[in-house]
């Protein structure tokens, strides 16, 4: 496997994790009534969107296909 093939999956892997943890985090504001607990958790939530930009841009800047893919879909 390449060296390359390897980051790409490790950045898959992390963008996979960033998601799930936005759900879970957006789970658990739904779930609670307080305000002060609903703040925390919004934050990591918009923390944990930032990774998966980052992460979606690392993408495109380092694997062609999936950059053209994001050009070209319907």
């Amino acid at each position: 496997m390449s060296k390359e093939f390897e980051d790409w999956a490790m950045a898959r892997e992390s963008l996979r994790e960033e998601l799930d943890a936005i759900n879970r985090y957006e789970a658990r504001i739904n779930a609670t009534d307080n305000e002060s607990l609903k703040r925390v958790l919004q934050h990591n939530s918009d923390e944990e969107k930032e990774h998966v930009a980052m992460l979606v841009e690392w993408l495109r800047e380092n694997d062609p296909t999936q950059n053209k893919m994001f050009e070209e879909h319907d």
